[in-house]
């Protein structure tokens, strides 16, 4: 394979899908006290949820460190024998990861080629681009080719997500002090978009049941408007919340056409620290 498709633990690829795709994964990191866990490897996202609800220990991220993308970089050679290699990551507006990559790619250019992609995104909207971009590669696609199908179905994407509470994203700086405090001040359920690879508000809502009902309708109206002969894929996410994301996952695959993926995809753990149990979100990404 000339070139190899690299992302992050923050995308929630399933195992089982990423080594479908043939998508290689570097873990981001969950703090927890003094110790630094690998997400997916050292961590899962029930028991991130369960620290959260206990609130007995300080819990929080952390990127890869720039040398962990080298090992990695140089490992995907060995392994696969690429001389490329496209390194897809969670947006640089919402983490440092992309600068950690980029400071690698730096420190391998003698070796093998890297292109860091900024997504802009998370969750399956960056698992579902690393997959398309995989794909493109192992259909003849050079380096710049899968790069730019993984940056055009990032940005064709749309993630909508529900929390029960700012606070995860307040103390992470996810969001603003000021929206944070107005929307408990107002007893406003919020629903959040990712824009500019920020999170950002959609539409101010009073109680929970209409924040989801307005997530389910949302998510609906970017799905539909995209082209049938594209198709579109849709993930929904969940911490600690199964039951009513299955629910809304078979709303969606009632509702959608039959060409319409939709997967049911548990928050990773790292997503999962700053968003806290009970987020609800659903990535939407057309087909490019």
């Amino acid at each position: 394979m000339p070139t190899a498709v690299l992302t992050d633990s923050t995308a929630c690829l399933p195992p089982e899908l990423a080594e479908q795709a043939g998508v290689h994964v570097i873990p981001l990191h969950v703090t927890v006290g003094r110790q630094t866990l690998s997400e997916g490897v050292d961590i899962s996202t029930s028991e991130v949820a369960e620290l959260l609800r206990a609130g007995k220990e300080k819990v929080g991220t952390s990127r890869p460190a720039p040398g962990e993308f080298v090992e990695v970089y140089r490992a995907l050679v060995q392994e696969t024998g690429c001389d490329s290699i496209v390194s897809l990551h969670l947006s640089a507006a919402i983490s440092g990861t992309v600068e950690a990559a980029q400071l690698a790619a730096a420190a391998v250019r003698d070796e093998v080629q890297v292109e860091v992609v900024d997504s802009r995104v998370l969750g399956m909207a960056m698992g579902y681009a690393a997959w398309s971009a995989a794909d493109a590669a192992a259909s003849g696609a050079d380096l710049a080719g899968a790069a730019e199908v993984a940056r055009a179905r990032c940005a064709a994407s749309a993630t909508y997500f529900y929390v029960d509470s700012l606070e995860h994203l307040r103390r992470g700086g996810r969001v603003g002090a000021v929206q944070a405090l107005l929307g408990s001040a107002l007893a406003i359920k919020p629903l959040l978009t990712l824009a500019e690879g920020e999170v950002q508000l959609e539409e101010r809502v009073r109680t929970r049941a209409k924040a989801l009902a307005r997530l389910e309708t949302k998510c609906l109206e970017a799905a539909t408007a995209v082209s049938s002969e594209r198709g579109v894929d849709v993930a929904v996410h969940h911490l600690g919340w199964r039951e009513q994301a299955e629910g809304v996952t078979d709303s969606l695959r009632e509702a959608l056409p039959a060409d319409c993926r939709v997967d049911l995809v548990e928050l990773g753990a790292v997503a999962g620290v700053h968003t806290g149990p009970g987020t609800l979100a659903v990535a939407v990404a057309p087909r490019v």
